[in-house]
């Protein structure tokens, strides 16, 4: 199995039935590990959300996990996906793992399924402190979107921000390897995460799909009646020193465009959490609070309420997805606009990657600074992406894509 080093040959025998895995990494010591056949559900046509619901309540009272792609939203809004596609990422995969463990830092405890001396070799993997591998392969990504029409599509969309069809929109681009193999599946991910060390990574392997996500954004989390949203928008690089850091953070902080990006998102998503909310109840706990990763600063703000008895994982899919910090606002123009411009589908990219826990609560991330790998088509995605605004200078947005690209191919040779 090609998860495995050289170093353990005898292991391959032993994990060439795990076919499936994920890895859920908080990079605050604590992570979920889940793994094994189980049951699974692998959706490439609708109706989607009706199958997700009918999986999950077949597995009610197992841990369940998801990624669902961004065009999902064809379902939730009369809209489409004709762009072209080199990755075919299916609309969802859910999975009912066959062994779930919960890891913090070097203990080990069963959430799912029976105990087993022949999982310890795969926890060395996963261990706070395990050993990150060098990685010696090359990969070569190239745009598909070329930076003069990168630029032209940056003005065309402040033209419709001028006309006032939107106010703000989230345009990305996609780099792509083809004929690519990764022979290091799990090396690749450890070496990523070492970099970033964001608070929603996760290594997600299904059949011949690989997901390694670096992502430092919450998209949704219920904890009992109680469901938070947590949008970026605003990004800075960390400085070389304490004294440029610091200034950067500062200038993140009081930078009147990034600011606006993020209010607007909030109040989209005020808007999406007053759907399912008890009369009364959403609440904007952070505004613009600054967070700093391994990389980057980034302007977050926290929005809450309190959910109204009835509402299923799917109502909640409804109202809420996708997330406004990659569509943009309104959304569903936002959206049009969005598959008008860009020249690729996006896929799992602006989807999520969660995991839905006995109890029905359940945290999902936003799939951004996130590889996607076909091994069937030897297909390899990037994508990346801003947030457009009438305030936004097309030259600068380019080149902002470029630091978030480089941050992630960088794990290879090129």
């Amino acid at each position: 199995m090609l998860f495995l080093h050289k170093k353990e040959p005898n292991l391959q025998e032993s994990f060439s039935h795990y076919s499936k895995l994920c890895h859920l990494n908080s990079n605050d010591g604590t992570s979920i590990l889940a793994f094994g056949a189980g049951s699974s559900l692998r959706i490439n046509e609708g109706p989607t959300l009706e199958k997700i619901n009918a999986f999950i309540k077949e597995h009610d009272g197992s841990y369940v996990f998801s990624l669902l792609s961004y065009d999902i939203k064809n379902e939730i809004e009369k809209l489409n996906s004709n762009n072209s596609d080199d990755v075919c990422f299916p609309l969802a995969l859910l999975w009912r793992p066959e062994v779930v463990v919960s890891i913090k830092h070097s203990n080990i405890k069963y959430l799912q399924g029976k105990e087993s001396q022949d999982h310890q070799f795969l926890f060395e993997y996963f261990k706070d402190n395990a050993v990150v591998p060098e990685i010696n392969e090359t990969v070569k990504f190239q745009a598909k979107t070329p930076e003069k029409s990168y630029l032209s599509t940056v003005n065309h969309l402040k033209g419709h921000i001028q006309r006032g069809d939107i106010y703000e929109v989230n345009y990305c681009q996609e780099f792509i390897s083809y004929n690519t193999e990764i022979k290091d599946i799990i090396g690749t991910y450890l070496n990523l995460n070492k970099k970033t060390k964001a608070p929603f990574a996760s290594l997600f392997c299904f059949d011949e799909f690989i997901v390694f996500s670096c992502s430092p954004e919450r998209f949704i989390k219920r904890n009992g009646q109680e469901l938070i949203t947590q949008p970026i928008k605003g990004t800075s690089r960390r400085g070389k020193n304490e004294i440029e850091d610091k200034l950067l953070l500062n200038n993140l902080k009081n930078d009147p465009k990034e600011r606006a990006e993020n209010i607007m998102i909030v109040d989209l998503m005020r808007n999406d959490l007053s759907k399912l909310a008890c009369k009364g109840t959403v609440n904007v706990d952070e505004l613009c609070e600054i967070y700093s990763f391994e990389t980057v600063h980034q302007m977050i703000s926290t929005v809450s309420c309190q959910l109204k008895k009835e509402c299923s994982f799917v109502d909640i899919l409804k109202a809420t997805f996708p997330m406004g910090s990659m569509t943009g606002a309104p959304k569903i123009r936002a959206m049009e606009l969005i598959e008008q411009y860009e020249d690729f589908r996006r896929g799992i990219y602006s989807g999520t990657i969660g995991c839905i826990a006995p109890n029905g609560d359940f945290d999902f991330n936003v799939v951004i600074r996130t590889m996607v790998h076909n091994r069937e088509r030897k297909t390899l995605s990037c994508a990346v992406g801003s947030a457009i605004t009438i305030k936004s200078d097309a030259q600068k947005e380019y080149e902002e894509c470029q630091i978030k690209i480089k941050k992630m191919i960088d794990v290879f040779k090129h």
